[in-house]
């Protein structure tokens, strides 16, 4: 059976019982040949406080124009947009992570009450990404995507960072310079000025990983997830991408016949090789549920074992993303892992993947390594569990120096990332310590925030004998021996909330162990007289946002 273009339009819009629909798209400029087009959502996350989505209009009219050429009729929507570099290290931080969630639902209730045939999501940074595909595997109605890109980074010609490119996470590092006056007043201002344009911050980060893994599930163009946020290529992916969605809507293909659970595995696969984001645990597995398919944790770290990290991308190592670019981006990293996955999946671009990868060619193996060559023998994340962590945790194998994957320490407990970073910034925490991070998971914090002022006060000051455990998240431009997604979190009762100051732990990332050397007797009895914290917000989006958000291992989903 033929697939209805208008399968969505057509029972909102036609039928002599429709003359007020009718007549209202047209008070939009619709004309009465228009009303006979596929109508395509355009949903752009433009916002003008975000520098990841300020370049994103001009993107947008390209899309139109391809929608255009193609036949249909576009209307535009925007969502929210949270920068997570801006609301970083306050309580700004805890809207990060429940965004997702409310982007979703705003593009659900967008596209079902208007009655969009198929859509064109238009996205940059951490949270927007996951959001927008979570909304497409929900609404499994035709939709490509057409990414944001890479800031370019700074390079600085003087000072602490001079010859080095330089992205958001040597300014957040930069702060605790500022702080312990190793770097000048004078220096600080430089560096503000030259670092960040238009685009995702430029390491592979959470913003960047995310476009990354959307072009390895198939969702997107080739090269689109690296080409430069401002540049010409940018543009004609995007007005080709407008013209490929009306081949799609005619087509029938829709997000669940891309997003399988092979196409899932394959992103998995490449995240290993990328070293990407932890927070991409969260979201492939918040957008897999949408999908109906389970990603268990233990999924990831089988992939890990069997995947090795290929290019040496920052926060861990010198590489930036127009350097993935430059080398093959991401078609080369598809086409280095080759048996590694399955090539006959569906993509957003009509062809399979293994078609998509034919005369794809590798330019740089120093930046795509060889198998022969890679940068560690494994993937770049590590699933790590034990009887603080019996839920799992996350720890980015990547940007941890090997001298510390296997690492013992007395811990010191804080119940807010605030008192941690009052104690790092007094000195109180030295190498040797492992800092604990509690009541920052998604129901105690609520909203599971980024730990990135934390671990970026560590590195700055030298503490690089320093390990960092919370329930809550670590940015992707984190570095150093940090885990993070501690389940079950402190909130509910889960072993993290009975660490005590003092307690000795054991961290093994090649063999995915943390341990509390606390006898089960003694954490027995710690839970008996363990007593929850009052809710830190109990008004508005986050008091409901707390009482529905699953654990981290579940991908902090909301329950219906």
């Amino acid at each position: 059976m033929s697939y209805n273009p208008r399968h969505k339009s057509s029972l909102v819009y036609d039928g002599p019982e429709r003359i007020s629909h009718r007549a209202l798209l047209k008070g939009t400029g619709a004309t009465e040949k228009d009303m006979k087009k596929p109508l395509i959502a355009v949903v752009n996350s433009y916002t003008e406080i975000n520098p990841g989505h300020v370049h994103l209009n001009p993107i947008a009219d390209q899309v139109k124009l391809g929608i255009a050429a193609a036949g249909g009729l576009a209307r535009e929507f925007n969502t929210i947009a949270v920068c997570d570099g801006i609301a970083m290290g306050h309580e700004g931080m805890k809207m990060s992570l429940p965004s997702r969630e409310l982007i979703a639902d705003s593009i659900e209730v967008m596209v079902t009450a208007h009655g969009f045939d198929a859509m064109v999501c238009i996205t940059t940074c951490d949270k927007i990404d996951p959001g927008m595909m979570m909304a497409a595997a929900r609404l499994d109605i035709p939709t490509i995507f057409v990414l944001g890109g890479p800031m370019d980074p700074g390079c600085p010609k003087w000072g602490h960072f001079k010859d080095k490119t330089i992205t958001v996470q040597e300014l957040f590092e930069a702060a605790s310079l500022a702080v312990g006056g190793k770097i000048s007043d004078e220096e600080i201002k430089y560096l503000e000025d030259i670092c960040c344009g238009p685009g995702a911050c430029g390491g592979m980060f959470t913003a960047n990983t995310m476009q990354c893994l959307i072009e390895s599930i198939g969702m997107t163009l080739p090269y689109m997830a690296t080409a430069n946020a401002t540049g010409m290529e940018r543009a004609k992916l995007a007005k080709e991408a407008g013209e490929k969605i009306i081949e799609l809507l005619e087509k029938g293909i829709t997000p669940r016949k891309i997003m399988t659970e092979a196409a899932f595995r394959n992103a998995i696969a490449a995240d290993m090789a990328l070293g990407g984001s932890t927070n991409t645990v969260l979201h492939l597995k918040a957008i897999a549920d949408e999908c109906g398919i389970d990603l268990p944790l233990d999924l990831f770290d089988e992939i890990s074992k069997d995947t090795p990290h290929l290019i040496n991308m920052a926060p861990a190592g010198p590489l930036k993303i127009v350097d993935l670019h430059s080398a093959g981006g991401i078609p080369g990293v598809l086409k280095r892992l080759g048996d590694k996955l399955d090539t006959s999946v569906v993509t957003a671009s009509g062809r399979t993947l293994k078609e998509n990868l034919e005369g794809v060619l590798i330019h740089d193996d120093e930046v795509i390594r060889t198998f022969e060559n890679p940068i560690h023998e494994t993937g770049g994340i590590a699933i790590m569990r034990g009887n603080i962590s019996p839920g799992g945790g996350v720890a980015k194998l990547a940007a941890i120096d090997p001298s510390m994957w296997e690492f013992s320490a007395t811990a010191k407990c804080f119940d807010t990332e605030e008192e941690s970073l009052k104690a790092i910034h007094a000195g109180e925490i030295v190498n040797g310590d492992i800092v604990i991070i509690r009541y920052e998971g998604p129901k105690g914090g609520p909203g599971m925030r980024e730990m990135l002022a934390a671990t970026s006060a560590v590195m700055g000051y030298g503490l690089d004998k320093v390990a960092l455990l919370t329930d809550g998240r670590f940015s992707g431009a984190s570095r150093g021996p940090c885990i993070g997604h501690i389940s079950p979190e402190a909130a509910v009762g889960g072993p993290i909330a009975l660490i005590k100051n003092g307690d000795k732990l054991s961290i093994d990332v090649p063999g995915r162990k943390l341990h509390l050397h606390v006898s089960d007797e003694e954490l027995a009895k710690r839970k008996t007289e363990w007593k929850p914290m009052p809710p830190k917000v109990t008004t508005g989006y986050l008091a409901r946002y707390a009482k529905l958000v699953t654990s981290a291992d579940k991908g902090a989903i909301l329950e219906i």
